[in-house]
């Protein structure tokens, strides 16, 4: 009976992140390395923004690069996991949030997400919002699946795509 229950609340604890996001799928490392130097080399002027960080490891690649980084993980166990192992590193932070509902960092330069297709959209509209209330350029680095947008640049499974401001539109009197 006991392992019944035991078993229900694993389901829950990690079943539930299929709703509100996208399944824990680990980045290889050397993968996010090439993507991080390849497709966007980050530098210290970057903050990278990793949407579902699971266990920072994305986090701590862009921290080697000299980026502050920044992860928003809705999975308490990996957030644990990602606080632990980013514990000792000043540029990198976790964050336990959704990242629907929080505000990205002013500093944004890089937004880095597995790619699931439901959400595809919805990322895109956030970021477009960002970049034109910001009027600056950013950075997606979509692991998995390309989006709807057109692919500015390809490695491996990583895809770069460049959000850009919109014009905004001059008042007439």
């Amino acid at each position: 009976m006991i392992i019944l229950w035991i078993v229900i609340g694993l389901i829950f604890f990690f079943g539930f992140v299929v709703f509100f996001g996208a399944p824990y799928v680990p980045s290889h490392r050397r993968d996010v390395y090439r993507a991080l130097t390849e497709l966007y080399p980050l530098g210290k002027s970057d903050t990278l923004i990793d949407i579902g960080a699971g266990d920072g490891r994305v986090l701590r690649i862009a921290s080697t690069q000299g980026a502050r980084a920044i992860g928003y993980e809705i999975q308490p166990v990996l957030y644990g996991v990602a606080r632990v192992l980013s514990s000792k590193d000043d540029r990198v932070q976790v964050r336990l949030a959704n990242f629907w509902q929080a505000k990205l960092p002013l500093a944004t330069t890089v937004v880095y997400a597995f790619s699931v297709h439901r959400d595809q959209i919805k990322l895109v509209k956030k970021l477009q919002a960002f970049a034109d209330t910001q009027q600056k350029t950013v950075a997606l680095i979509s692991y998995g699946n390309p989006l709807v947008q057109i692919v500015d640049k390809q490695v491996g499974a990583h895809f770069l795509y460049r959000i850009t401001p919109r014009q905004k539109k001059a008042l007439t009197v």
